[in-house]
C-alpha cells in the first residue's frame, strides 16, 4: 500500500516522504496513530508541499547550525570543577554542565544531548564533538581546571 508520512519515522521516511509499505502495516499501525495517510492524488500534491516545507526548514536550520558551528570552534569552554591532588576531579563533568558553560561563556545555547565524547574525569583539554543537525558536526575544545 502507498501511504505519504505524516511524522518522521525512523525506519521507513521523513514527513511528506510517499512509501511503500504492508497492507497490514498500513492498517493497523500507521494509519490509526495518523502517522501516515493513503496516497491519493490529492493527497500525493499535499505531500510535495509537506516535503517542500520540510526541505525549507531542514536549509534553514542546517545554516543555523552552521553559523552556531562557525562561532563555536575556535572557543575554548573553560569549566571549574573540584579536583585532587593528581588531578583526578571528585566525580566527571557532564554534558549539562558543559552546555550550561557554553551558554555563560559564549551566549549560545545547545542541547546536551547534542553534545558527545569520553566522560572528562581529570583536569585538563578535553575535545568533546557536537552534532547541531545530521549534515552539521564539530568538536568542541574544553578546558576543564581545579577549583579553587
Amino acid at each position: 500500500m502507498l501511504v505519504i508520512l505524516r511524522e518522521d519515522l525512523t525506519d521507513l521516511g521523513k514527513r511528506g516522504d510517499i512509501v511503500e509499505v504492508a497492507d497490514g502495516h498500513a492498517r493497523n499501525y500507521l494509519l490509526p496513530k495518523g502517522l501516515a495517510m493513503v496516497a491519493s492524488s490529492g493527497a500525493v500534491q499535499q505531500a510535495s508541499k509537506m516535503r517542500q516545507a520540510r526541505d525549507q526548514r531542514d536549509a534553514a536550520e542546517r545554516e543555523a547550525a552552521r553559523t552556531v558551528a562557525s562561532s563555536l570552534v575556535p572557543q575554548v569552554i573553560r569549566i571549574e570543577a573540584k579536583a585532587g591532588a593528581e588531578g583526578k576531579l571528585f566525580g566527571s563533568v557532564s554534558t549539562t554542565e558543559i552546555a550550561d558553560a557554553v551558554r555563560d561563556q559564549t551566549g549560545i545555547e545547545i542541547d546536551r544531548k547534542t553534545i558527545s565524547g569520553e566522560p572528562i574525569k581529570e583536569v585538563g583539554e578535553h575535545q568533546m564533538t557536537v552534532e547541531l543537525h545530521s549534515e552539521v558536526s564539530f568538536p568542541l575544545q574544553v578546558e576543564v581546571v581545579a577549583a579553587d
